[in-house]
């Protein structure tokens, strides 16, 4: 093994959090050994250099935040571009602004003003106190046309279960807005890294030892090389799945080089038709306003996981909740070990939330 000397972190991952921390442990003078089992750094914000565009790997990041500090603190690693995310969804073949505001009910509805789309909303909407599951949730909150035309497919693929079999709690609220505002996020700082995200990773782990293609579980005696270690992999699997799996959604992207100056002219393109299989198409030389001549598409499938595939997002039913639960209380008993980001946490947060989570642990702990 190259790497036998003594670490003050180790840290297993090469995602955000584990960026963020090496970064923190640098300017203080500690040194990290991160332990990746794909090829490269930067997990899930990964970027491609195709054609010249810096391709989203793993699907679109687009950092958006409400808090200056975290926004300014992103900016010290890199610079922001001004991109506003503005996707377009895509119904029977017809295009709806996204997300729900008058220009979506003028093209559902032909409604110009906000009191002729509420009137029309208040309608359709279904009158419950307490819905049963997610498709009565949705149609109390938004009523019959958005959700059959914008929501029940598009959730259905992504869930890979009847809406009807949803819990309510995934959808708590369904923003409308009573203005021409396409801007997806109410935050007021957004953008994409000139240049991709892979800079912000470079810079990060420069100081840091870094293993690729190594799998820590089966390599588990890594941890005594270190003082402290933050585990950002599956707690189910670090514990050898004693209490059962926890349940994971996977994705899988169909990606195609396209010698068109351009296909959709969107970054972003929901498809919500439930025979249509993937739930959007990616454009991605339009994170950076690009103008090559060549475009990059990738189309993303949801998919169902199983050991070995990728895990994206948890399933925060009751049931997976509850088991978690479990397993972060054999984690609070572990000393000089911690569990952080989406899959160490079961939750799915944020960019911004993760950059934040792992400045205030990095504070916690030193």
């Amino acid at each position: 093994m190259k790497y036998l000397k003594k670490y003050d972190y180790l840290l297993v991952g090469a995602g955000l959090f584990n960026a963020i921390i090496a970064y923190l442990a640098a300017k203080d003078g500690k040194k990290c050994l991160v332990v990746e089992k794909r090829n490269h750094i930067g997990g899930n914000v990964y970027c491609e250099d195709i054609e010249g565009i810096n391709v989203h790997k793993y699907g679109a990041h687009i950092f958006h935040t409400k808090n200056k500090r975290i926004w300014q603190f992103m900016q010290s690693l890199t610079e922001f571009n001004h991109y506003i995310n503005s996707p377009l969804a895509m119904y029977n073949n017809q295009l709806y602004n996204m997300p729900f505001n008058m220009n979506t009910f003028y093209q559902l509805w032909k409604t110009k003003t906000p009191a002729e789309a509420i009137a029309i909303i208040e309608s359709q909407r279904l009158t419950v106190d307490n819905p049963r599951n997610l498709e009565e949730q949705a149609l109390k909150l938004v009523g019959k046309d958005i959700y059959e035309k914008l929501i029940k497919g598009y959730t259905e693929k992504q869930w890979g279960k009847n809406a009807k079999e949803l819990p309510p709690f995934i959808i708590k609220r369904i923003p409308l807005r009573f203005s021409y505002n396409n801007n997806y996020f109410d935050d007021p700082y957004q953008g994409i890294p000139i240049g991709g995200y892979n800079p912000i990773f470079r810079k990060c782990f420069a100081s840091s030892d870094i293993l690729l293609n190594t799998d820590f579980v089966t390599n588990s005696y890594l941890r005594e090389k270190a003082d402290k270690t933050i585990y950002t992999g599956m707690i189910d699997e670090y514990y050898d799945y004693c209490f059962g799996n926890l349940e994971y959604r996977s994705l899988r992207f169909e990606e195609e080089v396209l010698n068109i100056h351009s296909y959709q002219g969107n970054a972003v393109v929901n498809y919500t038709d439930s025979q249509i299989p993937y739930t959007r198409i990616i454009e991605h030389k339009y994170f950076e306003f690009g103008e090559q001549q060549k475009t990059v598409i990738s189309k993303e499938y949801p998919d169902s996981w199983t050991k070995g595939k990728e895990p994206y997002y948890p399933i925060n039913t009751t049931k997976n909740n509850s088991l978690y639960k479990q397993y972060e209380s054999i984690a609070h008993k572990e000393k000089n070990l911690f569990f952080a980001g989406r899959l160490g946490e079961y939750k799915y947060n944020d960019m911004d939330q993760t950059v934040f989570n792992a400045i205030e642990l990095y504070k916690k702990i030193n």
